[in-house]
């Protein structure tokens, strides 16, 4: 039996120009006789900026895979702007989400052409300015060809900040309203972590934006916070009122920094 997803008879380009992300009594799983999620309810309002926390496994990544319809639900409904996502072409939905992974893909081809990659009608000196704005233009114009130098096997001719402002720029180029961080910054080094945040900072201005992040650190200036377990949202809110509830949330906080001691990502107070 195919599980890929398919379009359906007709299905319309999604018009998206604010960004609202709802999920309405949404059943999920990844077979048959296990569910994900069970009748699960959640509204992102348009420039919200959310964090996803939990343990693998509790559902987080499964929500970002629903958004980006790699899968087809169960039954209920996601809608972004009011349209649902399973009447409108793939294309067209994954051209209004930009994604930020840990794992940057990057193509055997010119620099050039793995940024262009976000918007595959782009100019060079459109490109050339996304790169700027993604603190990459610099490092770039030191590599052997410039911007035509190709990309090896997985970006290894490239350190992994290198990568991630590739990944950025491409974000930029692209332009989505909707933008999704997939532990972006998970692989860096601390000081590089803290000179790629400040990029992403100013890519998730006016966005509607998804931050799977496994170190809570890089989720404390979010609006809200999703606590996940086992497919259910067991906690909600910002980072200081998540603290004050005492709960899960604040309980892993405690475990992380703990470990962690005094640092440069601790919150600001």
């Amino acid at each position: 039996m195919s599980h890929e997803v398919q379009d359906v008879h007709n299905a319309s380009d999604i018009q998206v120009k604010k960004g609202k992300i709802e999920f309405k009594d949404v059943h999920f799983g990844y077979r048959q006789d296990s569910k994900v999620f069970k009748g699960l309810d959640i509204t992102f309002e348009p420039g919200e900026k959310i964090g996803l926390v939990g343990q693998s496994g509790s559902g987080k990544t499964t929500l970002v895979n629903l958004i980006l319809r790699y899968y087809d639900i169960t039954s209920g409904s996601i809608k972004i702007d009011d349209q649902d996502i399973g009447q409108v072409t793939q294309n067209s939905l994954r051209q209004a989400i930009s994604v930020i992974p840990q794992d940057v893909c990057l193509f055997h081809r010119t620099i050039m052409d793995n940024i262009r990659y976000g918007r595959l009608d782009a100019k060079d000196d459109q490109v050339m300015i996304a790169a700027k704005k993604a603190r990459a233009h610099d490092f770039i114009c030191e590599l052997t060809k410039g911007y035509k130098t190709i990309a090896e096997e997985r970006g290894s001719n490239l350190s992994g900040g290198q990568r991630q402002r590739i990944a950025i720029a491409r974000a930029i180029l692209k332009n989505a309203p909707i933008l999704i961080l997939d532990e972006a910054t998970s692989a860096l080094d601390p000081v590089t972590e803290k000179e790629i945040q400040s990029v992403l900072d100013d890519l998730m201005v006016n966005k509607t934006c998804l931050v799977v992040a496994h170190r809570l650190s890089t989720l404390v200036t979010m609006d809200r916070i999703l606590v996940f377990k086992d497919g259910k949202i067991i906690e909600e809110g910002s980072h200081k009122a998540l603290l004050r509830k005492k709960g899960y949330y604040a309980s892993l906080w405690a475990l992380q920094s703990g470990k962690a001691g005094p640092s440069s990502f601790a919150p600001k107070k």
